[in-house]
């Protein structure tokens, strides 16, 4: 079995990094560069950057940033948000990012996971799938614009496409957990890991150690992905490993 990834999530919005609550009532947590080079000293596996209005305002990411942001770390780098065409994923790459998260683009133009797959290679291209329960189906919607848009789409028929397209990866985040801190959404996360052989990140809802070691073995996520307790020091990174590691997960 691969090792667990804890990886933490810069959203940044006009340029400062930024958290809230199931997606809305935003708080500055600093800045994205000064953030990122702390993670990696930490001992973050990796590094989630994305720019949550991008799609929303119909702009292209901050290059800049991302660029600054690169050169503060050595973990992998995955920049996502406004990511529309294989010139936008080639600008990032080319400006330091490892991954390429996408998500409306991708729900807007499915072609685009398998262009950008075959262009730079499946572990280069990371779908973000923001999802919501929808009562009325019993099962997750997808949504888009950073959350602002459900498209009708069922969430686990989309991850399946994702993969089928060649994606490498899944950034899975509950809207309905997301920033709640009452642990992350097992059910989903479980339903999408056991839907697709790609890794699943799962984000949204973290707030004590254990959450970590439930959305392993009860979830079947590959990382855990986090941002509020991390950006205000409730708890290291550290010592989300060292809990697993007594729980006898193998952590990086």
């Amino acid at each position: 079995m691969l090792a667990k990834r804890i990886i933490p999530c810069l959203d940044v919005k006009d340029g400062r990094v930024v958290k809230g609550v199931n997606f809305v009532n935003l708080r500055d947590a600093g800045d994205p560069v000064e953030l990122a080079a702390i993670y990696d000293r930490e001992g973050a596996d990796e590094l989630v950057f994305l720019d949550i209005s991008a799609s929303y305002e119909g702009r292209a990411t901050m290059v800049e940033v991302v660029k600054k942001t690169a050169g503060e770390i050595t973990i992998p780098f995955t920049v996502g948000g406004g990511i529309s065409s294989v010139d936008d994923m080639k600008r990032l790459l080319r400006a330091g990012a490892d991954k390429i998260g996408i998500n409306t683009a991708a729900v807007k133009n499915p072609q685009l996971i398998t262009d950008g797959a075959r262009r730079f290679g499946s572990q280069c291209i990371v779908v973000a799938v923001d999802a919501r329960f929808n009562p009325a189906w019993g099962e997750w919607e997808v949504y888009t614009h950073g959350g602002r848009n459900g498209t009708g789409i069922k969430a686990l028929d989309w991850v399946q496409e994702i993969e089928r397209r060649g994606a490498g990866e899944i950034l899975l985040t509950s809207m309905d957990a997301d920033g709640t801190k009452d642990g992350f959404d097992l059910k989903l996360t479980r339903a999408v890991s056991e839907r697709t052989s790609i890794p699943v990140i799962a984000s949204g809802g973290a707030g004590k150690k254990e959450h970590f070691y439930e959305v392993f073995s009860e979830g079947k996520a590959d990382a855990g992905l986090a941002a509020t307790i991390f950006h205000y020091k409730e708890m290291t990174i550290q010592e989300v490993k060292d809990d697993l590691r007594g729980k006898g997960v193998e952590v990086r």
